[in-house]
């Protein structure tokens, strides 16, 4: 007769290849987890100043490839430009200042009048003094 502690099951060997898979699984999701936290996608809006069409790709083409902003439109109408950026590796400031350095006035970074100057007469919106 078998002790009673026994059990007829056969005893099973974990194999190195299925700790590594979970130990894998276990690192993707820490670090998913981290970018979710640490590198959050941002939404803002901010005013631009401007007149036209070409005032729109302008003010888009000025952010494009900048390392941390995801997207960016600006509506001729509102004079609205809706970002989406990466926090962690730009700031809202700095988004404008870009904006500013291709001309366009935002509601807290005033253009440079050289920059302002360069755009097209079209371009050319009456500013605040």
């Amino acid at each position: 007769m078998k002790p009673c502690c026994e059990t007829s099951a056969p005893k099973r060997k974990v194999s190195a290849n299925a700790i590594l898979g979970l130990l894998a699984l276990v690192l993707v999701s820490i670090v998913l987890v981290s970018a979710t936290a640490f590198g959050a996608t941002k939404e803002e809006t901010v005013k631009v100043w401007g007149n036209c069409g070409m005032c729109k790709k302008t003010i888009e083409k000025s952010l494009k490839g900048v390392e941390g902003i995801e997207s960016a439109s600006w509506n001729k109408t509102t004079k609205i430009l809706s970002v989406s950026y990466d926090a962690s590796k730009i700031t809202m400031k700095k988004i404008e200042k870009k904006v500013a350095a291709a001309g366009y006035d935002t509601q807290n970074v005033k253009a440079n009048d050289s920059a302002y100057n360069n755009l097209a007469e079209c371009c050319q919106y009456d500013r605040k003094k």
